[in-house]
């Protein structure tokens, strides 16, 4: 049959002509359903139950994980389809085999399938739903070995619950999407805990006992064989600074791995690499060749988190996105040293508390901050960005656009400083189209 859609553009036109969650997102438990995901399914034949798969969830370090536990997966040999969200350029990258994304012959085929099989759904589905669908349908087609399925929100209702885990990976647990999980950590946990499925093993990196006991409270109820935790079965033992990211080692329950280098940037993906390694031991029921766990690591790349994108002044693009989020990065801020000064371009969604946001920034010792606001209908005007900044005593500028902001912020900072762009991951994608996509010699924004 030959594709409905003459092309991926109108194929994406249609797609983006449902109701877009991650643009603008409902109040809480709006949709609280898998219905309407669990139709489309079966109507598509159930393709997730094709494949074994990796389940994660967690409030940040979900798409660095997923990354990792991809990439050790193909390192042992496997096929493995990887769907993430969301994306920083083209849709294309939420859905890839073995490191590459789908092909936009492909995407326009699974779309236009989608687009035939809704006329006989009894209920519209959501744009996450049809990606998260096309994902499971393309890795079936194309017969991948196992998948790695990232959480789009919490886990419980999210359209990706749909796929029967083999393993189950909860990274963390801190406050974000409170209009949709709801204002407690206590139920955020137990919302992403939802994952979890019959004899599945649970991977948990978090380690607040509270915490880890309403998972495990949530994991036994839904029938996990195992329930491993960080700190307990499973660690980062040693997380070292080195060139071009980390040197850790790395303990499973059945084995341990010294010295293997992490290509990322930041203390925190040391312990996402102790959560990517536990969840491939759990999928094979036993451990990894050290040889293959250093190629595997030795392969991951995850843009927007970290990532290096400039020289002269030395520019960070990193996707925190949430008060947790600017933790972990001002802590990492630490690992560059400039002589200069360090400026932050910071914009960020309405939902978000601007001077919870900016703090951790001051307590890394950030005096400059650009304010932008994020090309979305929920982006939180430049202004109360820098009020934040400014009643935190920081040097503060308002630009407005993301391109404004990120030439402004390579000016302050000169050839020897440091910018790091984040706050949002709308300002993330737009900043590393202008550093990274744009023509070469093009200026920022031009």
């Amino acid at each position: 049959m030959a594709p409905v859609f003459g092309s991926l553009e109108d194929a994406l036109f249609w797609l983006d002509g449902h109701i877009d969650f991650e643009s603008n997102s409902p109040g809480r438990r709006s949709l609280p359903t898998l219905d309407r995901m669990r139709e489309l399914m079966r109507v598509l034949g159930d393709p997730e139950r094709a494949y074994p798969a990796v389940h994660l969830t967690g409030t940040n370090g979900k798409g660095s994980t997923a990354a990792m536990a991809s990439a050790l997966l193909s390192a042992r040999g496997l096929s493995v389809g990887t769907y993430t969200s969301p994306n920083l350029s083209k849709v294309n990258e939420r859905i890839s085999r073995s490191g590459s994304a789908i092909d936009d012959g492909s995407l326009r085929e699974v779309l236009s399938t989608l687009s035939l099989v809704e006329a006989t759904l009894a209920d519209r589905p959501t744009r996450f739903e049809l990606l998260t669908a096309a994902a499971f349908t393309w890795f079936a087609d194309v017969a991948v070995d196992a998948a790695v399925v990232e959480v789009g929100v919490g886990g419980t209702w999210d359209a990706t619950n749909v796929v029967d885990g083999t393993v189950a990976v909860l990274t963390n647990v801190s406050y974000d999407h409170t209009d949709i999980l709801g204002p407690t950590l206590d139920g955020i946990a137990r919302d992403k805990a939802g994952i979890v499925k019959p004899g599945s093993i649970a991977v948990v990196g978090e380690q607040d006992p509270s915490l880890v006991h309403a998972i495990r409270s949530v994991a036994d109820e839904a029938g996990a064989a195992q329930i491993w935790v960080r700190g307990e079965e499973f660690d980062c033992t040693s997380n070292r600074l080195a060139v071009g990211g980390r040197l850790v080692d790395l303990r499973t329950p059945g084995s341990s791995y010294r010295e293997v280098a992490v290509p990322l940037h930041g203390e925190h993906q040391g312990l996402n690499a102790a959560c990517a390694l536990a969840a491939v031991e759990a999928f094979f029921g036993a451990p990894l060749d050290p040889d293959v766990v250093a190629e595997g690591f030795a392969k991951v790349s995850v843009p927007g988190r970290l990532e290096v994108v400039g020289r002269r002044p030395l520019c960070l693009l990193d996707g925190a996105h949430n008060v947790a989020g600017m933790q972990a990065l001002s802590r990492a801020l630490g690992d560059f040293a400039v002589p200069g000064r360090t400026v932050a371009v910071i914009g960020m969604l309405t939902g978000r508390d601007p001077s919870a946001m900016v703090a951790p920034l001051v307590s890394a010792g950030v005096r400059t901050l650009v304010a932008c606001a994020p090309a979305s209908p929920r982006a939180q005007p430049s202004e109360a960005v820098a009020d934040a900044a400014s009643a935190a005593g920081m040097e503060v500028v308002a630009a407005g656009a993301v391109a404004d902001a990120v030439r402004l912020g390579l000016e302050l900072a000169g050839s020897d400083g440091l910018v790091v762009i984040a706050g949002s991951l709308y300002v993330v994608a737009e900043a590393r189209s202008l550093l990274v996509e744009a023509p070469a010699g093009a200026p920022p924004g031009r």
